[in-house]
C-alpha cells in the first residue's frame, strides 16, 4: 500500500464527500524564495476554497507522501535546502530513503490518483526542450499525461520549450488537449502561442464530462486543459521571444543540462523581464487553481 499521509483537512474532505485539488510542490521549493513562495502557495489554496473545493498540496517528506499540507509543514518545506524534484523516475527511492522532495507534474499526477484525486492544477506541463534532436531532453510529464487518469489544469506548456513538437508527442500518445475559451493553445505566460487548439471547451461541465467519458471507456491517461493566463496579467510573445532566446543561448553556453534547464531558464527570464514573468506566474497559477476547482466540484456532482 502507498504510505499516504493526509492532512487533517483533506481527511475531513474525504470523510465528507468534498471535491478535492492537487497542487504540487516545486512552485514552493525551486519557484521562488521564502517568503514569496509560502504567500504564494497560501493565496492559491485559499483561491481554491473560496471556488468551492478543497486544495491539496502535495510533497515527499519523511517516507511519505503527504497529501495536503499542515500549516507548519507548508513552512517548513518552503524553508528546506537541497529538496529533490522528483518526478515518476525518482519517487519510490525518494520515499524509500526518506529524502525529502518536491513533486513535479508527473509526480504530482501518480501521487494524485494513488489518493483518488481527479483534478490537478498546476503552472505550465514540461515538453520537448528546443534543441531535443540533439539532447532528446522531452519531460516525463508527456508521458504521465498518457498513462495516469488526472486531468490537467495549466495555461499551456511553458513557453521556453517547442512547442509544436510538445504538441506532437501528445497527439501521437492520444493526450487530449482541451482549450478552454478560445480556438488557439495558450502560452504560458501569453495568451496565444499561435498553435491551434485540438478540442475547445466552455465551461467546466463540458470537461468534467469528457473525464467521466474516458473512464467509461476505459481509455488510459488523463486531460491537459491549456487555460489562457488573465488578459491583464499577460505577457505577449513578441515581448518575451527574445529574453527567452537569450536564456536558451546562455544555458547551452553554460551546458545547463537535464533537470537544471527549466529553472535556470525560468529564473534567468525572471531578471530579463525584471520580475514580470513572476508576477504573470502568480496570475496563472491562481487562474488555473479557481478553473481546476470548479472541473473539481462537477466532477464530484456527476
Amino acid at each position: 500500500m502507498a504510505p499516504l499521509k493526509f492532512s487533517n483537512e483533506i481527511m475531513a474532505a474525504r470523510a465528507a464527500g468534498q471535491p478535492i485539488v492537487a497542487l504540487e510542490s516545486t512552485i514552493i521549493t525551486h519557484g521562488m524564495p521564502y517568503p514569496q513562495n509560502v504567500e504564494t502557495a497560501e493565496m492559491v489554496e485559499a483561491d481554491i476554497r473560496e471556488a468551492g473545493a478543497v486544495p491539496a498540496t502535495i510533497a515527499i517528506m519523511d517516507g511519505q507522501i503527504h497529501i495536503g499540507l499542515e500549516p507548519s509543514e507548508l513552512q517548513t518545506l518552503a524553508q528546506a535546502k537541497n529538496v529533490a524534484k522528483l518526478s515518476r523516475a525518482d519517487l519510490a527511492f525518494a520515499l524509500a530513503t526518506g529524502q525529502t522532495g518536491a513533486t513535479t507534474v508527473a509526480a504530482t499526477m501518480i501521487c494524485a490518483h494513488l489518493a483518488g484525486i481527479a483534478v490537478f492544477a498546476t503552472g505550465g506541463i514540461g515538453g520537448v526542450h528546443r534543441g531535443a534532436s540533439d539532447s532528446f531532453d522531452i519531460s516525463a510529464d508527456l508521458e504521465e499525461l498518457a498513462q495516469t487518469p488526472v486531468t490537467v489544469v495549466a495555461a499551456g506548456a511553458k513557453a521556453i520549450l517547442d512547442l509544436p513538437k510538445t504538441m506532437e508527442v501528445l497527439e501521437t500518445r492520444g493526450v487530449p488537449v482541451i482549450a478552454y475559451g478560445q480556438d488557439v493553445l495558450p502560452a504560458f505566460w501569453s495568451r496565444t502561442s499561435g498553435l491551434p487548439a485540438p478540442l475547445r471547451a466552455d465551461s467546466a461541465a463540458e470537461i468534467a464530462a469528457s473525464h467521466a467519458m474516458r473512464a467509461r471507456l476505459g481509455l488510459p491517461g488523463g486531460q491537459l486543459i491549456a487555460n489562457p493566463i488573465p488578459l491583464a496579467a499577460e505577457i505577449p510573445a513578441e515581448a518575451l521571444r527574445p529574453h527567452i532566446e537569450q536564456a536558451l543561448r546562455e544555458a547551452g553556453e553554460q551546458a545547463i543540462a537535464a533537470k537544471a534547464v527549466t529553472p535556470f531558464l525560468l529564473q534567468r527570464i525572471f531578471e530579463l523581464t525584471g520580475g514580470a514573468s513572476l508576477t504573470a506566474n502568480i496570475a496563472l497559477v491562481r487562474n488555473n487553481a479557481r478553473l481546476a476547482a470548479a472541473i473539481a466540484i462537477e466532477i464530484n456532482a456527476g
